[in-house]
C-alpha cells in the first residue's frame, strides 16, 4: 500500500488524534468528519479499537502497513516487551529523532528533510527516514540546510527535547543519547492493543 496522500486534518478527526503534532486540526472540529460528524456516537468493537489503534500509530509516523509490519516482526525478536520494543524502534527512526530535536514542525517534514539529503548522521549524508539510530550518534544539518526557512521556523517554535537526546542550538547539531524508554513516548497510544491486534 502507498504512503497516504490524502487530507491530514481528516485522518487526524477519524483517529480522534493529532497527526500533525500541532492538534489545530482537533481544536477546530473535535469530531469525526462528515455530514453526521458531531453527533456520530458509534460503539467500537474489540477489533475495532485495535485497528484504529494500530492505524493511530501508523499515520503517526507515516509508513505503510508493510514497513509497519516489518518493524513491529523486529520488535518480537528483541528481548523484552513486544509492544514497548516496537515504540522504542519507531522512536529511534531517524525521521522521528529529526522531529523530536525540533529540526521540523511536523513528522512529515522531518521525512521531507531526510528524503532531500539535508540531514547527517556522524558526518555523513543519510537520506534513508526509517534509518536506525544507535546511542551515541549525532545527528545535524549539511552546511547549505541550515539557512532554511523552515528549519528556522522549527528551531523557533520547538521548546521541549526528550531526556534522549541532547541538541545544540547554536551549531544545529543533536546527539541520540541513548534508546528512549516507553514513559518517555506518546502516552496516547495504547500499544497493547496493537499487539492484539496483529496476534489475532
Amino acid at each position: 500500500m502507498a504512503r497516504y496522500r490524502g487530507s491530514i486534518w481528516k485522518k487526524s478527526r477519524r483517529l480522534g488524534i493529532s497527526l500533525t503534532g500541532t492538534g489545530k486540526e482537533l481544536e477546530r472540529r473535535p469530531y469525526v468528519p462528515g455530514d453526521h460528524g458531531p453527533t456520530q456516537r458509534k460503539k467500537l468493537s474489540e477489533y475495532g479499537l485495535q485497528l484504529q489503534e494500530k492505524q493511530r500509530l501508523r499515520y503517526m509516523y507515516g509508513i505503510n502497513e508493510r514497513q509497519f509490519r516489518t518493524i513491529y516482526d523486529r520488535a518480537g525478536k528483541i528481548k523484552g516487551v513486544h509492544g514497548e520494543n516496537f515504540m522504542i524502534l519507531l522512536a529511534s527512526r531517524l525521521d522521528a529523532v529529526v522531529y523530536e530535536l525540533g529540526l521540523a514542525r511536523t513528522r512529515r517534514q522531518a521525512r521531507q528533510l531526510v528524503n532531500h539529503g539535508h540531514v547527517l548522521v556522524d558526518g555523513g549524508r543519510v537520506d534513508i527516514p526509517s534509518y536506525t539510530l544507535k546511542a551515541g550518534q549525532v545527528i545535524s544539518l549539511r552546511e547549505k540546510s541550515r539557512n532554511l526557512d523552515i528549519v528556522k521556523e522549527a528551531i523557533e517554535y520547538n521548546n521541549y527535547v526528550p531526556e534522549y537526546l541532547t541538541f545544540d542550538e547554536d551549531k544545529l547539531e543533536g546527539t541520540f543519547v541513548r534508546q528512549p524508554e516507553r514513559s518517555e513516548l506518546s502516552a496516547e497510544i495504547n500499544e497493547q492493543l496493537i499487539v492484539e491486534y496483529y496476534s489475532r
